[in-house]
């Protein structure tokens, strides 16, 4: 199994960038789809899940109402929007897939984590 996180790069604040999670070696649609972040000297937090069977998702509240999750089940890859970029959303963004997630703003719930990727928000 592999997670593929891409997209990452520099922004601008007020800038956005499309985060995007590629999976093979599982099924994907199996799978709830979580995404976390780890900003410099701070301890990796949640941002937001989108759920394997209806789809639904949730945020974390300093992302919400800026960040929309979706998912492509038949391309195996999970989509991370993030409109209106601060810099405190500076972090490495890393997307995770577990298959039974009773709690999915935990990240032990996750079985597989991919390698991240870098966003930083800069002018």
């Amino acid at each position: 199994v592999q997670l593929q996180a891409s997209g990452g790069g520099l922004v601008q604040p007020g800038g956005s960038l499309r985060l995007s999670c590629t999976a093979s070696g599982l099924t994907f649609g199996y799978y709830t789809i979580g995404w976390f972040r780890q900003a410099p000297g701070k301890e990796r937090e949640w941002v937001s899940y989108i759920k394997n069977i209806d789809g639904g998702s949730d945020y974390a509240d300093s992302v919400k109402g800026r960040f929309i999750m979706s998912r492509d089940n038949a391309n195996g890859t999970a989509y991370l929007q993030a409109n209106s970029l601060r810099p405190e959303d500076t972090g490495v963004y890393y997307c995770a897939a577990g298959i039974v997630v009773l709690l999915p703003r935990e990240s032990h719930e996750y079985e597989f984590w991919g390698q991240g990727t870098l966003v930083t928000v800069s002018s």
